[in-house]
């Protein structure tokens, strides 16, 4: 059985949104070397659709470290019901999400990047096995917040992981 890892950039405040406005500070060879460790770990890239496109307008016109040439080769699996033409190695799942997403975990690791409907959307079917939450030593004021109208949930902390930059990675799993 394979398992799914949502990898999430946090500021203090709680802001998720935008982290090329207040994360490059932070970005070193720690940061990518723990990133680096979380790609090749994972046989997929599972993103929700406006992760899906921002990075498909990046990534595939990269090339030249082990990195980039990972992301851009590895599947990637896309939820989105609007999507119709992936491209960049990509597959859309659509209406039945939890279950591909159930069938998908069965036979691999999947890796999430970014957090919004679908990282609700899993989280309330109990599909996240753990959560890496980057906490960036910044306050972003303003932006999309971390679950944004969820319940009440407890988690178990699994593991920390603290850069010289600042960074802390929280290694979370369901309680």
């Amino acid at each position: 059985m394979g398992k799914l890892i949502e990898s999430t950039f946090i500021s203090l405040d709680g802001v998720m949104s935008e982290p090329q406005r207040w994360g490059p500070p932070y970005w070193d060879d720690e940061h990518a070397g723990y990133s680096r460790d979380l790609l090749f770990a994972s046989d997929a890239l599972l993103l929700g659709r406006k992760t899906y496109e921002g990075f498909s307008q990046a990534w595939p016109s990269r090339s030249g470290d082990e990195f980039t040439d990972r992301i851009n080769g590895m599947p990637k699996f896309v939820a989105s019901r609007t999507l119709t033409e992936p491209i960049w190695n990509s597959s859309v799942i659509g209406e039945n999400l939890v279950d591909e997403v159930t069938e998908l975990k069965a036979g691999k690791n999947l890796l999430k990047y970014g957090t919004g409907e679908l990282s609700q959307t899993l989280f309330e079917n109990n599909l996240t096995d753990e959560y890496h939450f980057w906490l960036f030593p910044v306050i972003a004021g303003s932006g999309q917040r971390l679950f944004e109208g969820l319940d009440l949930t407890h988690l178990k902390l699994a593991d920390t992981t603290r850069f010289n930059s600042g960074i802390v990675v929280l290694k979370y799993v369901p309680k």
